[in-house]
C-alpha cells in the first residue's frame, strides 16, 4: 500500500475532529480506509447483491492485525480502545456486514475464550484466530432467547468425564465456516460457555436465508444435538451471564463507532451527489431544503464521534462504567439510522439502487440496531440509571 494520507479532514467534519486524535490513530485510520476503498467498496454491491460473504478477505484483515485487535498477546495486535473503534468505523463505511465479522471474531469469540479461557485454550485458538486461519463464531442467542438470555433452553449435562450439549442458537454469525465456536449453555451450576470445535459429531450450522439486511454477511441457525465435549472443553473462569456479557459490551463498544462509520459514508455519497444532480438548472447542494439535510446529518455525525471518542478513552482509563456503553450503542445506532435513509432522500429514485450506499447502510443498521441489545433493553438499562428501578419485567 502506498503512505496513508493523514491530512485530509473528512467532508462532514465541521469541529476539526481529527486534532482529538494522535497520529498513531490517523494513521491507523488511513492505513483501514485505504483498505476498505480498494478492497471492499468496489466488490460490495456485488457481495450484498448475491448474499455472499467474501471469505477470501478474512487474510487481508489478519494482515492489518485487525482479528482481534484490541486484545494481548497470542498473536494479537494489542491496539487501543479507539484504535479498535477507529478501525470499526473504517470497516463499517465499507459495510457493516464486514465490521461484523471483526465483531464476532475478535469481540466476541476471540474475547471469550481471552477473558474466560485456560491457557491451553488460548494458544490452541487465538494465534489462529488472530491470523485469520481459524474463524470462531458466538453462540448466545437463541429462537426464544434474544433480550432475555437467561431464558435460553440450550443445556449441557454432566456425562462422565465430560459433558453433553443438546439445543438451538439462531442469529449466530458465521456459524457454518467457522471452525470453533463459542456456545453458552444452560447448566445444572450455572450458565457456562463451551469451546467447540465445529466437526464435532452433532453440530449443524445453515445459514439464515433471503434477509433483507446485513446480505454481505453470514448469520445461521445452529442445532446441537448430543454434542459430546471432554470436560477442558469448558471456559474456566466464567459462570453466568456475566461471562456472555463481558464479550457484548466489547462488541457494544464496537457499534457506536461503527454506525457512524455507515452514517459518515452514507453522507459522503449524498454530499457528491447533491453538488453533480442538477435539478432546474442548479446543483441539488444549492437548495436551502438540502442544505438543512446535509447540516442535520453531519451535525449528528460530529456528535456521534466524539461520543464514541469519549467513551473510548474512558475505556483505555479504565473508568468506563457500563451504562456508558448503552449511551454510545443506542445513541449512534439511533441517529445512523436516521441519517443513512435522509441521505437516500437527497439521491432520490437513484437511491434504491445498490450503485449508491445509503439505503444499504440503512438496511444493515436495521440489524446494528437490534443485535448486542436493543434500542428498547438500552432504553431500560439507562432507565434503571437514572431511576434507580428495573423495569425489565
Amino acid at each position: 500500500m502506498s503512505s496513508p494520507d493523514t491530512t485530509t479532514a473528512d467532508p462532514s467534519d465541521l469541529i476539526d475532529f481529527d486534532a482529538l486524535l494522535t497520529p498513531g490513530e490517523l494513521a491507523l485510520r488511513a492505513t483501514v480506509r485505504e483498505f476498505v476503498a480498494a478492497e471492499i467498496k468496489p466488490h460490495i454491491a456485488r457481495w450484498y447483491d448475491e448474499a455472499v460473504f467474501p471469505l477470501e478477505i478474512v487474510p487481508r484483515m489478519a494482515k492489518l492485525g485487525l482479528l482481534g485487535m484490541h486484545l494481548d498477546g497470542y498473536g494479537c495486535a494489542g491496539r487501543s480502545a479507539v484504535e479498535y473503534g477507529v478501525a470499526g468505523a473504517e470497516l463499517e463505511a465499507g459495510d457493516s456486514g464486514l465490521r461484523t465479522f471483526v465483531s464476532v471474531q475478535g469481540s466476541l469469540a476471540m474475547s471469550a475464550i481471552h477473558k474466560h479461557g485456560s491457557e491451553e485454550q488460548k494458544l490452541e485458538w487465538l494465534p489462529r484466530m488472530a491470523a485469520g486461519e481459524a474463524i470462531g463464531c458466538f453462540g448466545l442467542t437463541e429462537p426464544t432467547a434474544g433480550s432475555d438470555p437467561s431464558s435460553m433452553k440450550t443445556f449441557a449435562r454432566r456425562e462422565g468425564g465430560g459433558w453433553v450439549l443438546n439445543g438451538s442458537k439462531r442469529w449466530i454469525g458465521l456459524a457454518n465456516v467457522a471452525q470453533v465456536a463459542v456456545i453458552w449453555a444452560q447448566t445444572e451450576d450455572g450458565i457456562r460457555g463451551f469451546v467447540v470445535p465445529t466437526e464435532t459429531p452433532g453440530y449443524a450450522a445453515t445459514p439464515i436465508p433471503q434477509k433483507l439486511s446485513m446480505r454481505a454477511s453470514i448469520q445461521c441457525d445452529i442445532e446441537l444435538t448430543d454434542v459430546r465435549l471432554p470436560d477442558e472443553a469448558v471456559l474456566p473462569h466464567a459462570v453466568g451471564l456475566k461471562g456472555p456479557f463481558s464479550c457484548l459490551n466489547e462488541a457494544r463498544y464496537g457499534i457506536m463507532w461503527g454506525a457512524m462509520g455507515a452514517a459518515r459514508d452514507s453522507f459522503e455519497a449524498a454530499l457528491a451527489y447533491s453538488r453533480e444532480r442538477l435539478q432546474f438548472d442548479k446543483p441539488l447542494a444549492g437548495y436551502q431544503l438540502t442544505q438543512l439535510k446535509l447540516v442535520d446529518m453531519a451535525l449528528e455525525i460530529n456528535k456521534g464521534f466524539l461520543l464514541a471518542l469519549h467513551i473510548g478513552r474512558m475505556k483505555d482509563a479504565g473508568t468506563l462504567q457500563l451504562h456508558q456503553i448503552s449511551v454510545g450503542k443506542l445513541n449512534n445506532c439511533r441517529e445512523a439510522i436516521k441519517i443513512a435513509r435522509e441521505a437516500r432522500t437527497i439521491l432520490g429514485g437513484n437511491g434504491v439502487t445498490l450503485e449508491y450506499s445509503p439505503l444499504r447502510h440503512a438496511n444493515n443498521l436495521e440489524s446494528v440496531r437490534t443485535y448486542e441489545g436493543t434500542d428498547e433493553v438500552h432504553t431500560l438499562i439507562l432507565g434503571q440509571k437514572l431511576t434507580g428501578i428495573p423495569a425489565f419485567r
